[in-house]
């Protein structure tokens, strides 16, 4: 069967792959453009699985919100390079993605990879597609989501590296966004104090102890510098404890009680956090290309 141009280019817009590649595959599935494009997806998860194992700490975090601003998914998407982060296929699966775990509240990453897309692949067979086109590891890594039936939550972006959520019951919509705000400023690690781990107060008390007792200054004055930098370490991670970004001479604390509101929940997400980046080494790089790896 002979193998046309409008084949060739039918095959593309379906599948979005390279003009060459789609050629082949007409031309070893004797012009069946269905054919193809099964072997071309198994072809592609083929090349997914091959690249599964490399880091992926670059990406977009993507926030969805309901019309009323009751529901909320804060998503984040890795690729290897920041390149592929910024082109247009990926940034439209990610949004896609997004939209459908809003749509569909997912209850844990496993559920959110089996949605069906409006494509209608699921959001793994898409992603395999993506990692086959582009030639990169590309990961769903994580998602969180926020519902509230009497509150309102509020957003925030920093570019696409950074994103946060926040829950109030009370305040306004204008609140709930500037705590959003607040919180990629400054990184609460908790709302409060009682929410803050016993590990992690025991491993930081253990900390400014020895520097107090490295003073030399008496034991009666050794107890009062722990408890005071002890007390000013959990206001400084704890969300309530922290002067509030746009008004430093407000404590986010003072700020919700004047508002006549509480804070339920917040999230916070930057991509890549908790993954080692391996090191760049552009010889390889390129060796590994030219083996077609």
């Amino acid at each position: 069967m002979a193998i046309t141009a409008a084949l060739v280019k039918e095959l593309r817009e379906r599948t979005g792959s390279g003009m060459m590649e789609c050629k082949k595959a007409l031309v070893e599935a004797n012009g069946d453009i269905e054919v193809a494009i099964e072997e071309m997806r198994k072809s592609g998860l083929a090349k997914a699985d091959k690249k599964a194992d490399r880091i992926t700490a670059e990406g977009i975090i993507a926030i969805e919100t309901s019309a009323d601003n009751k529901h909320a998914i804060m998503l984040e998407v890795n690729s290897e390079t920041d390149f592929v982060a910024k082109a247009d296929d990926f940034v439209n699966f990610v949004s896609a993605v997004a939209k459908k775990a809003l749509e569909a509240q997912p209850a844990d990453l496993d559920a959110l990879k089996q949605l069906t897309l409006d494509s209608g692949e699921t959001v793994e067979t898409v992603r395999q597609a993506l990692v086959a086109k582009i030639g990169e590891n590309i990961q769903v890594r994580r998602f969180t989501a926020l519902n509230t039936e009497d509150g309102i939550i509020g957003f925030y972006r920093h570019g696409d590296r950074i994103g946060t959520m926040v829950q109030l019951t009370g305040g306004n919509e204008e609140l709930a966004k500037d705590l959003a705000m607040h919180v990629a400023a400054n990184r609460p690690q908790a709302i409060s104090p009682d929410e803050l781990s016993q590990e992690l107060l025991d491993k930081e008390r253990d900390i400014v102890a020895t520097q107090a007792r490295d003073s030399g200054k008496p034991e009666n004055i050794i107890e009062k510098m722990i408890e005071g930098r002890m007390a000013k370490f959990v206001n400084e991670i704890s969300l309530v404890g922290q002067p509030f970004v746009k008004d430093p001479d407000v404590t986010v604390e003072k700020l919700i009680k004047q508002a006549g509101a509480s804070i339920d929940a917040f999230e916070f997400f930057e991509v890549g956090e908790g993954i080692e980046k391996a090191e760049d080494n552009f010889a390889e790089e390129v060796m590994a290309q030219a083996r077609g790896k």
